[in-house]
């Protein structure tokens, strides 16, 4: 269980800024650009077309390069629409330090470390899963030196967007945000294929009734680990019930 950063990194500070915010976002990272660090800016994979995903990403990176233009600032770009070369060099360009902004999609989620990064800013971030922006607020604070990730959203989002950018904003810890994450999203089929959505339980909540459920595993491995077959007087109610249920549930199915 890993539940501490690693010697000498500090805590990332996350916060929640709105499209109106854009012209103050912008001047923070001069800011930091000015000290000497990087910035990460992201942008969401939102529509089926992979063509309108390419205008929209190519639209936000106009609008950065608007912000920042050369020859003061240089800019990476990298997306999954790129030969692997010209990916590979844009990539490298912002590790050595030759562009100080890196614009990309996801393709950046894992992988990429850069210790002098210090600002991750998600555009459209109501648009993101909880993991996805866990992930890549894990691109910053590789180094010593303080970082941010700035959330940027339109002016409505969702009531369950809302909640995890409130979550987001209130902590760093994995562990306690992939608990808000089943709750938002649900577990979905203990005994299917489907990753959201209700538990087919009829009693038990796997976040409420957590402990319950752990107490109830253990107990069944002890049983199984004394007696496998179900074969002793006191095991028999649990043998004639499992056998009264074969064929009326999937479980036999499960390998």
């Amino acid at each position: 269980m890993i539940d501490e950063l690693p010697p000498g990194r500090k805590p990332i500070t996350t916060a929640h800024r709105f499209e109106y915010d854009r012209a103050k976002v912008m001047d923070f990272i001069k800011e930091e650009v000015a000290k000497g660090r990087q910035t990460y800016i992201i942008f969401p994979l939102i529509e089926e077309s992979e063509t309108l995903d390419y205008e929209n990403l190519m639209r936000g990176y106009e609008n950065v390069k608007a912000f920042f233009p050369e020859p003061k600032y240089y800019i990476s770009m990298v997306h999954g629409r790129q030969k692997p070369d010209m990916k590979d060099t844009n990539m490298q360009r912002f590790v050595s330090g030759d562009t100080q902004i890196m614009v990309s999609t996801t393709v950046i989620e894992v992988g990429v470390n850069v210790p002098n990064a210090s600002v991750m800013v998600i555009e459209s971030a109501e648009k993101f899963g909880l993991s996805q922006l866990h992930q890549l607020r894990g691109r910053v604070g590789r180094g010593s030196e303080k970082s941010f990730c700035i959330l940027l959203t339109g002016l409505k989002p969702t009531r369950e967007a809302k909640e995890r950018i409130k979550i987001m904003c209130a902590t760093n810890d994995g562990f306690k945000i992939a608990e808000k994450d089943l709750e938002l999203r649900g577990p979905g089929d203990i005994e299917g294929t489907r990753q959201s959505g209700e538990l087919n339980f009829k009693l038990a909540s796997l976040l409420q009734d957590k402990q319950l459920l752990q107490v109830a595993r253990e107990m069944a491995e002890r049983v199984l680990d004394a007696d496998p077959d179900l074969s002793s007087t006191e095991n028999q109610p649990l043998r004639v019930y499992l056998q009264s249920q074969k064929g009326k549930t999937s479980w036999s199915k499960i390998s």
